[in-house]
């Protein structure tokens, strides 16, 4: 999980879209794109999240009414742009996804790291995590 969090935003760097691309209502799939890099060099444990949790964040505001309102300015853009809210087959699919329960955890992580408060600690004491995570 550590190192899926840590690395779940990957796909941001590996495409050629500008940073607002969202803005301009331009969906980049970064989670596609981070779980394919992710894949080749890390276990399924880490991949997998980092590929779901864009889902996960449509699953959360279909079955979390709360959850929607807890998201950040930019979230709510791009929820729109990666399908909104999933209806109810969607939810019944995506709980199939082995990887379910873990990228539901991810995005939680995810929503708390947005706090500009937040004490994190430096990268150096993630490495052993990181090693660990590795194919």
């Amino acid at each position: 999980m550590v190192a899926a969090a840590l690395l779940h935003d990957i796909g941001h760097l590996l495409h050629n879209l500008p940073a607002d691309a969202p803005d301009s209502g331009v969906d980049d799939y970064h989670e596609n794109l981070g779980a394919r890099y992710l894949q080749q060099h890390f276990l399924p444990e880490v991949h997998e999240p980092v590929r779901l949790h864009v889902a996960a964040k449509r699953y959360l505001c279909a079955v979390d009414e709360a959850y929607l309102g807890k998201l950040s300015e930019p979230s709510v853009t791009s929820l729109y742009l990666q399908g909104g809210p999933m209806n109810d087959d969607e939810v019944a699919a995506f709980e199939t996804e082995p990887y379910y329960k873990q990228a539901v955890q991810l995005r939680y992580c995810d929503e708390m790291a947005k706090n500009p408060n937040a004490v994190t600690e430096p990268i150096t004491s993630f490495i052993t995590d990181l090693e660990k995570s590795l194919l």
